[in-house]
């Protein structure tokens, strides 16, 4: 019976870790990137965000604006103070300049999601700083 409890309690422990969110795997591709020459110090970026099932990106801010388009799959969002949003292919979301994004992860388990994101941003700054726990 103690066998029998304790292989329980172990699959119940693996299927609570199943659905975590997997950081730092996420593959990001920048498919643009250039100087604003009528905004001196500014640039701007294009990429992509390809999120395998499972996958996020760490809690992050932005020192830029950002907008994002799904482009395969579905992402869950949660920007600021705002509600988590799962926003499907042909959808976009905004991100102002400053803001904490708690929460870009891939909605699904099995299937994949791919971002497109333009970004602009100070000159030297990088594209996300993680926000400290």
């Amino acid at each position: 019976m103690k066998v029998l409890l304790g292989t329980a309690l172990l699959l119940a422990s693996f299927s609570a870790f199943a659905h975590d969110p997997v950081y730092n795997q996420e593959k990001i591709n920048v498919l643009q990137e250039h100087a604003l020459t009528n905004v001196p110090g500014k640039k701007t970026i294009m990429l992509t965000v390809d999120y395998a099932p499972g996958q996020a990106t760490v809690p992050h801010s932005h020192t830029g604006t950002a907008v994002a388009y799904v482009l395969e799959g579905e992402i869950t969002s949660r920007v600021n103070d705002e509600k988590a949003i799962t926003y499907k292919v042909g959808q976009s979301f905004y991100e102002p300049a400053g803001s904490r994004h708690f929460e870009s992860s891939n909605a699904s388990q099995t299937k994949p999601a791919k971002l497109l994101v333009v970004m602009v941003m100070d000159d030297k700054a990088e594209v996300l700083t993680p926000l400290a726990h």
